[in-house]
């Protein structure tokens, strides 16, 4: 089975000359459908920058990121563009939600702007609103709901083209602990009903938790990975602490 994503002997450098700072060291991984892969480890540890690097927004300083066979760097800018819509879906902390659009437009953007028929598009929008529980406030403006609500509209839109790969910076991030769980559920049903393949990026152990499997790095490299197997997710949460623990992560970092 050839992996969705690919990465080989990936740096990040920042600064120059005797200003150096190495974000990434060196990092190969590889990333099969289906799979839902959680990114931890302690604050400075590199996992924002793996994840920019490895979504396409910002470029490695060495190496190779290729996904779906495709290698990156062989792409002008209006490929990368049309790539990114295409195959490609984003969820951040930050929702970046049009306050000017209900809930149902800002999800559907992505399609009207791809021109899809009508037909198509409501057949999507039918699909992300159970997934996500919005369908009673699909008419509503995002001043209007809670947090919680407003990152699974967000959450609706990264994955209503049905990319071939989700990237999520601390998704839960912002949100109290029954909406994280709700996103999070919604997250494992998109994962085995659809088959969707989600990488995340976390310091929440327990967000970890809902993962099949999970890369730990410090200081831009690869520490160990753990997969949750037939471990319950209380078991997998509690393996994710020891490890967290071993790498020295403070309070902030392990709950």
């Amino acid at each position: 089975m050839e992996p969705v994503l690919e990465a080989k002997h990936v740096r990040k450098v920042y600064g120059s000359k005797g200003n150096v700072y190495t974000a990434l060291a060196n990092i190969s991984l590889e990333i099969y459908e289906g799979e839902f892969v959680g990114i931890m480890g302690p604050s400075g540890a590199g996992k924002s920058t793996l994840l920019n690097v490895l979504s396409t927004i910002d470029q490695p300083t060495s190496g190779e990121v290729m996904i779906n066979g495709r290698d990156l760097e062989d792409m002008d800018e209006q490929e990368m563009s049309l790539f990114r819509r295409n195959q490609l879906g984003f969820i951040f902390q930050d929702y970046n939600l049009l306050d000017t659009l209900s809930l149902r437009e800002n999800i559907i953007l992505p399609l009207a702007l791809a021109k899809h028929s009508v037909a198509e598009i409501e057949e999507h929008l039918d699909f992300v609103a159970d997934v996500f529980s919005i369908r009673p406030i699909l008419d509503k403006y995002p001043t209007e709901v809670s947090g919680g609500q407003k990152q699974r509209t967000a959450a609706s839109r990264a994955i209503i083209a049905n990319p071939n790969l989700i990237f999520a910076d601390e998704p839960t991030g912002a949100l109290d602990s029954k909406s994280a769980a709700d996103l999070l559920e919604s997250f494992c049903s998109l994962n085995e009903e659809r088959k969707s393949t989600i990488l995340m990026v976390t310091h929440d152990a327990f967000a970890a938790s809902f993962c099949k499997r999970i890369l730990f790095i410090t200081d831009g490299e690869i520490y160990t990975e753990i997969y949750r197997g037939s471990k319950t997710r209380k078991e997998f949460f509690q393996k994710i602490l020891d490890i967290l623990a071993k790498l020295g992560g403070n309070m902030n970092d392990i709950i």
